[in-house]
């Protein structure tokens, strides 16, 4: 029997609405996705909002970097008709959900304020009682990140919360069976999984859990099931999980 993989929003149900976007939440809770994920970034008086790029330009209707503006000054830009959400948006929104829901943080580096991202982070989670797995919480969240440094910095702030190792290739000096500081998720992009599935079986086989971004299409869908990964994240939660049975 193959495995049925956790179906996570990327961003939201970002194929429907803005990224990041409260209405893009919205849609994967009642699309009922397993978890929801983020992109984090500072603003430049220490709010997590959610953004994934440097910059205003690609999402926005204004320019320039996110960590020069103020919260108040990032709740005026207009992202595609609507406002900037905050982590605190998300938690709440997440329990809201009358059922228990996954979130999966993304810290993003390099950023000008470098290990303040994870300080603040992990700050705002023992705030929320979510820096350590709870099988009661409502929220479940696990931490992911490009940069293997800021996986060692989550481990070392809140060592029992699980964390991903994203990657786009594989890096230097990394055996392709053994992740860094002690990350069990593996997060390889789709492209890396299309070059290299070995690597999922290798990964698998070390007794690492898999998530793969961002799959979109069917038949990558049914490409990463084959492998058998644990989670899919997807700009189009509704769509996978009707795909696969869920």
């Amino acid at each position: 029997m193959r495995q049925i993989p956790l179906v996570i929003a990327h961003r939201g149900a970002s194929a429907a609405y803005p990224e990041h976007s409260r209405s893009a939440y919205e849609k994967a809770l009642t699309d009922g996705a397993d978890g929801l994920e983020c992109d984090v970034r500072l603003s430049r008086d220490g709010h997590l909002v959610l953004i994934h790029d440097r910059t205003l330009d690609r999402t926005s209707d204004q320019r320039g970097p996110v960590s020069q503006r103020s919260l108040a000054q990032l709740r005026d830009v207009d992202f595609g008709g609507e406002p900037i959400l905050t982590l605190d948006d998300l938690i709440e929104l997440a329990r809201g959900a009358d059922r228990p829901v996954r979130l999966l943080v993304e810290t993003k580096h390099p950023n000008r304020y470098g290990k303040a991202v994870e300080l603040r982070l992990l700050a705002l989670l023992r705030k929320h009682g979510l820096d350590r797995p709870r099988e009661d919480a409502p929220v479940q969240v696990t931490v992911m990140s490009f940069s293997p440094l800021a996986v060692r910095r989550v481990r070392a702030l809140a060592p029992a919360l699980p964390r991903v190792q994203l990657m786009d290739l594989i890096p230097p000096g990394l055996k392709p069976s053994r992740l860094p500081f002690g990350a069990r998720i593996a997060g390889p992009g789709l492209e890396l999984v299309r070059r290299r599935p070995d690597l999922v079986r290798r990964l698998k086989a070390q007794g690492n859990d898999i998530y793969v971004w961002t799959v979109n299409e069917l038949r990558d869908v049914d490409l990463v099931v084959s492998l058998g990964v644990d989670a899919v994240i997807t700009d189009r939660p509704g769509e996978v999980r009707s795909y696969l049975g869920v």
